[in-house]
């Protein structure tokens, strides 16, 4: 039984999913800084990142298996469908019907939002699964980056603050899009590790189409832009909330951990990069609830 569950948690990928709670959290953190927080419709936010993300992991694995991109032995985390620890028939009946309660708990943020959140949700789910196949998938196109920064930056931000606040803000929309380029980071390192792979499996990832040398530039890049992000929204709060000095401990902090992992990028090669998919999430998770801490301290 513990076997199965450790299969299932790989498959789940639980290490990537602070790149999910992380957009719903700073978004949190926001509602409380503007007095429009609701716990029900953030609670129910929460819960939908995390299956949505949960179930792109999983669409993921299972069409790169039927597509043969992924091998036994691969370089990367153990692939339980791959190495045949789990059927591939159940890998996508567990797929679907985890969609499905996706949008069972989206179809709960209705009466908060409105009905128009349901065509952005079924947009979401579409989106989930183009990821990895469809006539087009995105993924296999360079594409896998501007489908996180959107998904996993601009729209869990902004649309969880929405359903609590009813309204937009130039404020979450900066947020979001420092969001959008820390979650960026974390595919680039899973690219990064696979190129070899992804080039052999006609994958044409960014860093396939690109380069290791590009992709590592644009990491350290991603984490310095999103602070810049940062600075302009901290001016911008300046003029209203008068924050203590030592809060800019925060984003300092971040990019030391940041250029350490990018440091770490340069110098390894193979499975020695798995770690540093977790220290990538990681560096981000705690950049989003020390932020998040100090909006609701001096909300």
């Amino acid at each position: 039984m513990k076997k199965k569950i450790k299969i299932w948690l790989e498959c789940f990928r639980l290490r990537t999913l602070p790149v999910s709670l992380s957009g719903v959290v700073i978004a949190i953190g926001l509602a409380v800084w503007h007095n429009h927080f609701k716990w029900v419709p953030a609670l129910l936010c929460l819960v939908f990142a995390l299956l949505a993300q949960i179930v792109s992991n999983t669409a993921n694995e299972y069409f790169d298996y039927l597509q043969g991109t992924d091998k036994p032995g691969r370089v990367g985390p153990r692939r339980g469908v791959t190495e045949g620890d789990i059927k591939p028939v159940t890998l996508r009946n567990v797929t679907f019907g985890l969609l499905a309660l996706a949008c069972a708990v989206g179809c709960c943020l209705i009466p908060y939002g409105g009905w128009w959140l349901l065509p952005v949700g079924i947009v979401i789910a579409l989106a989930a699964l183009a990821y990895s196949t469809g006539p087009y998938p995105l993924s296999y196109h360079g594409l896998g980056e501007l489908t996180v920064f959107i998904f996993f930056g601009l729209v869990p931000v902004n649309l969880t603050y929405y359903v609590m606040a009813l309204r937009f803000h130039p404020l979450v929309l900066l947020m979001s899009v420092t969001t959008g380029l820390l979650a960026v980071n974390v595919l680039l390192i899973n690219n990064y590790r696979d190129m070899e792979d992804d080039l052999e499996a006609s994958k044409r990832t960014s860093v396939v189409i690109y380069g290791r040398k590009a992709a590592a530039f644009a990491y350290l890049l991603n984490g310095y832009t999103g602070m810049a992000v940062l600075a302009v929204f901290w001016f911008m709060i300046a003029w209203f909330h008068v924050l203590p000095l030592w809060t800019l401990a925060i984003p300092v902090l971040y990019l030391v951990l940041h250029t350490a992992t990018w440091n770490k990028l340069r110098h390894r090669e193979g499975a020695a990069l798995n770690p540093l998919l977790g220290e990538t999430a990681r560096n981000m998770l705690i950049f989003t609830l020390l932020l998040t801490i100090v909006l609701i301290i001096y909300s």
